[in-house]
């Protein structure tokens, strides 16, 4: 999933992509990198960010949306308004991305049921001017789960077939540093929902913090795009552990990566017909 900010605003790449030509034609490169789905948000959601007013949301989106859809790629709408995600849907895309998990706008499962769109719930705690506030654990794989299993019976209730759901773990959100990496190394707990799981990590705080440079008093964590490398390291690991798609900036090395771990746990895989312990001949 190759990621399209049409925002001013965004942390990774500084509005680069805001004008709606630029956007197609970010979608567009990210497509031929390799991506499979074009994840397209007209909202920053990096710390701090405040929210935009839904016109203001639209009209980023839904021109990008149309063209891309028109000229066959697959299309997902990052939004937590249903109203957004309804207008997306009309006009193309097929995914619903919604960092809020139906949390943000009370109509969003009402929609996603609605519309049958493919919809990923991620785990959320509260808008980005305030998420960093509530980082407040037990145990973060046993909360994310559960918390994301809660989500998962509330969008049925409202009438949102299971299929249509994937759920993601929410890197970043309510999760500024370290207590990501246990959410990484136990996706297993995720799988346990019995529903496919999207890992965004892509040029992360933490991993911004895990690569920094410096020492004592004076580090400095590694700026957003010199992220790119250790972001393909998380999706070539997150695919060998099952997950359904990686949500990235820079589509290439993590495409060439997820190849990789494919490769890699074919060739682990027993031959037909030999048993344990029996040595197969290449």
């Amino acid at each position: 999933m190759g990621v399209v900010n049409v925002t001013p605003d965004s942390f990774s790449d500084g509005g680069e992509w805001f004008s709606s030509e630029a956007g197609v034609r970010h979608g567009f490169e990210l497509l031929g990198e390799g991506a499979d789905i074009v994840d397209v948000g007209g909202e920053s959601t990096r710390p701090g960010a405040v929210r935009v007013p839904e016109a203001q949301e639209l009209a980023r989106v839904i021109p990008v949306i149309e063209r891309l859809a028109a000229a066959g790629a697959v299309v997902s709408v990052d939004t937590t308004r249903a109203s957004v995600a309804e207008r997306a849907v009309a006009a193309g895309a097929r995914l619903i991305n919604d960092v809020s998990g139906g949390l943000a706008d009370p109509s969003m499962g009402r929609a996603v049921a609605e519309t049958g769109a493919v919809y990923v719930c991620m785990h959320w705690r509260g808008h980005a001017d305030v998420m960093d506030s509530l980082e407040v654990y037990d145990d973060v794989v046993a909360d994310v789960r559960d918390e994301l299993g809660a989500r998962l019976a509330a969008l049925e209730a409202d009438g949102v077939r299971r299929e249509q759901v994937v759920l993601d773990p929410g890197l970043g959100f309510a999760k500024s540093g370290d207590l990501n990496w246990p959410l990484l190394a136990r996706l297993d707990a995720l799988h346990a929902l019995g529903r496919p799981v999207l890992v965004g990590a892509s040029r992360k705080r933490f991993l911004g913090r895990l690569l920094a440079t410096g020492n004592g008093d004076v580090v400095e964590p590694a700026r957003p795009l010199a992220r790119d490398e250790a972001t393909a390291a998380i999706s070539a690991l997150a695919a060998v552990s099952g997950a359904w798609a990686v949500r990235v900036h820079a589509a290439r090395a993590s495409h060439d990566a997820v190849r990789v771990a494919a490769a890699w746990a074919a060739a682990g895989e027993e031959p037909s017909g030999e048993k344990d312990g029996e040595v197969g001949t290449a």
